[in-house]
């Protein structure tokens, strides 16, 4: 009985430090509430997939239908897949915020949760990826295909690994079997290493706009607790909107046509949160050259704490990295939107330039940063 009680304490004192006596810095501002909002959307989409999964039939023959099933004679069917594929959206809208919001102030100097985050977007783009085959429309079936296919450009071992994936010689109904189990196991292990972020960011606590240490804190609760309510409930007022008004607005038409393995859509694209990757993918002549460069698009982002290394702790402070960022910013919504462009002239020819100047960035930072600490000094 007193082992119970002392175990139940110090659940409820873990918590409370956690959620409501966590130290906070009071100079936190909005751009603090994605981690939140990150992790409510997280919830959201797994009980959203699970409730789908009850529904979905994972054989290749039947799973268009199961989808069409869902949507007309599962009650509120429609609403939970509306639900479950437009937050995927919106959780890759809030974790780029996140992760941009961490650029621009330097969140990179806390390298154990900078990791860990940059792992959680890896996690969230196999999974969204697995996700996204698993209708198995046009557009499902024929960016499996291409997608896995990238994997033959791997030394020695490439067409081995393009047949464990695809189960056979083709894709077919032991791919989407697999693709279905990796997509239903990931989230969870998303969710473990979002403890693990968590556990890692209240070690040092949050950092704040100035990037200074200061000891004028205020408790999580009530002044954070009611700013992430006040945050959710506007957010989610906004996608309830796109729920409800626009529900297919992130969607490809091609994936409303059953997957036909002897017809190729004209133009062959991943979801909008992929394009900037690959638009990089496209620009590159060589198949294995083209892999790399995928790859380090987002790999790149572990190598920042390395990268830049500067007195200040936040990037505000440094007035030419400031200005950079925001160019990147720019330069990575023009890759999006190259990236659901056909592939030809112009697009073909911007798409290289500016899949330049995405890696030639990573370049400006550190010679902005080397350059204004050389100046203090």
């Amino acid at each position: 009985m007193l082992l119970s009680l002392r175990k139940s304490n110090s659940i409820v004192s873990m918590i409370n430090g956690s959620l409501i006596d966590l130290p906070s810095p009071s100079s936190l501002s909005y751009f603090w509430n994605f981690g939140s909002l990150l992790g409510i959307f997280l919830f959201s989409q797994i009980l959203s997939g699970l409730f789908l999964s009850f529904h979905f039939s994972g054989d290749a023959s039947i799973s268009f239908y199961s989808i069409i099933y869902m949507a007309r004679d599962v009650n509120y069917g429609w609403l939970l897949r509306v639900l479950h594929a437009n937050g995927a959206s919106m959780f890759f809208l809030l974790m780029y915020i996140h992760i941009g919001r961490g650029l621009y102030y330097g969140s990179y100097r806390n390298l154990k949760v900078w990791l860990s985050g940059v792992t959680l977007l890896l996690l969230s783009m196999a999974t969204a990826f697995l996700g996204y085959v698993l209708p198995w429309g046009q557009m499902s079936f024929w960016a499996a295909t291409v997608i896995t296919n990238l994997l033959s450009a791997v030394p020695y071992i490439g067409t081995m690994l393009v047949e464990w994936i695809w189960g056979g010689f083709a894709v077919g109904n032991p791919t989407l079997i697999r693709f279905f189990a990796f997509h239903f196991v990931l989230p969870f292990i998303i969710l473990f290493v979002v403890l693990l972020h968590l556990l890692f960011l209240h070690e040092l606590g949050s950092g704040n706009p100035l990037g200074l240490s200061s000891n004028d804190k205020l408790v999580f609760h009530p002044y954070y607790s009611v700013k992430d309510i006040y945050g959710l409930i506007m957010f989610f007022v906004g996608f309830m909107l796109v729920c409800l008004l626009f529900p297919y607005v992130f969607m490809d038409v091609e994936n409303f046509i059953q997957s036909n393995p002897l017809v190729t859509p004209t133009h062959i694209q991943p979801e909008w949160y992929f394009l900037f990757a690959y638009t990089i993918l496209r620009s590159v002549p060589s198949s294995i050259g083209g892999v790399v460069a995928l790859v380090m698009s987002v790999i790149v982002l572990y190598f920042l704490p390395l990268i830049l290394v500067h007195r200040f702790k936040s990037s505000f402070c440094y007035i030419i990295l400031s200005n950079l960022f925001w160019m990147f910013i720019a330069n990575w919504i023009l890759l999006t939107w190259i990236g659901a462009c056909e592939v030809e002239i112009p697009y073909s020819n911007l798409g290289i330039i500016f899949s330049l100047i995405y890696f030639i960035m990573y370049l400006g930072f550190w010679v902005a940063v080397e350059a204004q600490d050389l100046i203090v000094l």
